[in-house]
């Protein structure tokens, strides 16, 4: 019988179990790369960002983000060594772009990609068979459009491709790449600008319900698993600090939850019966024993704030949680901006509350053109 040697399971695993913010929800989820942080920006505010998603990245935080912008066509792109503290070859790389069309409304896209490095499969006496690459990736496109002056709503829609094996048989079973799609539904409403402590001040308010799918499949009997339907909802106030705007502050927070659920035999719930079926507690392994994680241990908490100087220069924080029974991500972050004329740069940095997290020191960095 073929197999595959420990490096594609160990990879695959710490895919799994570091990824985004489906860490918390192993053996719940697939493709926990759609949960990846896009930007530099947002990360570097401990990942509150459903209520802000004022660039083109609001592809991912809220696509009703894109229906407020409408002055200029913008182009991202993030590159992040993946899971550094492993010293592995994991790399992640993020395109995005909105442009607003006159009589339409704002239109974005993106292609994620989550190089899994290369691996080695052997037959059942260790002899080597081949090399072969893993990745997985995922684009889409998605739309904003105002309801009203201060409510917007927005869709998004990608296409998922995860290779963590060629076609190989495995016990029996064909493991091949997986494919699936994904839908995204979001609501922003923003007030107009009011006095605040006799400051210039604007209240934001967000939710996003991201990739809500099909489960995807890898092998070629009826097991499958979920997308990682998450959840996110969230509150920003900006206000001035200054009377003439040069000096502004940022304050957001985010609750988000994970709404996948598989059912009794281990296979992925239809996605309407897991909305409403992930409201209760759930049994995880958390790599020694099965725990039950009650739902108020299920939600996670970002908070972050943010400076700007003149809309130029920008520096960042942020906190992160989760329960120790959903994954224990627990971390704070710092981020730095600056922009000139057309150009931007984004920066952020993670630092880890817990000792030898696979996520300590996970910097990403972000180019923008503004058009």
């Amino acid at each position: 019988m073929k197999q595959l040697t420990k490096s594609l399971f160990t990879v695959t695993a710490l895919t799994l179990l570091f990824a985004g913010q489906a860490l918390g929800q192993v053996g719940i989820t697939a493709v926990p790369f759609m949960q990846i942080e896009p930007d530099s920006r947002t990360p570097g505010m401990g990942n509150a960002g459903v209520a802000i998603a004022d660039n083109a990245s609001a592809v991912f935080w809220n696509p009703a983000g894109l229906a407020f912008q409408e002055k200029e066509t913008q182009m991202s792109f993030t590159y992040a060594n993946w899971l550094p503290a492993f010293d592995t070859d994991l790399f992640y790389i993020y395109n995005v772009g909105k442009t607003y069309i006159e009589g339409i409304g704002t239109i974005g896209g993106h292609i994620t990609y989550l190089n899994l490095g290369e691996q080695i499969q052997t037959d059942e006496r260790g002899n080597v068979i081949r090399d072969f690459s893993s990745y997985e990736l995922a684009a889409g496109v998605s739309y904003g459009f105002r309801i009203t002056d201060n409510f917007a709503a927005g869709l998004g829609a990608r296409f998922i491709y995860s290779r963590l094996t060629p076609n190989i048989d495995v016990g029996g079973q064909t493991a091949k790449a997986g494919t699936s799609f994904g839908m995204d539904l979001g609501a922003l409403y923003r007030t107009n600008e009011f006095m605040l402590l006799d400051r210039t001040a604007r209240f934001s308010a967000g939710f996003n319900l991201s990739n809500v799918g099909p489960p995807i499949q890898y092998t070629d009997d009826a097991q499958s698993d979920p997308l990682p339907t998450l959840l996110r909802v969230g509150i920003a106030q900006d206000i001035a600090l200054d009377e003439e705007g040069f000096n502004t502050l940022t304050f957001a927070f985010d609750v988000s939850k994970i709404m996948a659920r598989n059912d009794t035999s281990g296979r992925a719930m239809a996605v309407g019966e897991a909305l409403f079926r992930s409201w209760d507690t759930y049994t995880r392994f958390d790599g020694q024993q099965f725990v039950d994680v009650p739902l108020v241990e299920q939600f996670m908490y970002a908070v972050g704030v943010e400076y700007w100087y003149n809309k130029m220069f920008a520096i960042r924080t942020g906190y992160f949680y989760e329960a120790p029974n959903n994954g224990d991500r627990q971390f704070i972050t710092f981020g730095a901006g600056l922009r000139y004329n057309m150009f931007g740069v984004d920066f952020s940095y993670l630092y880890t509350l817990r000792e030898d997290h696979p996520l300590a020191n996970t910097i990403r960095l972000s180019v923008l053109l503004n058009f």
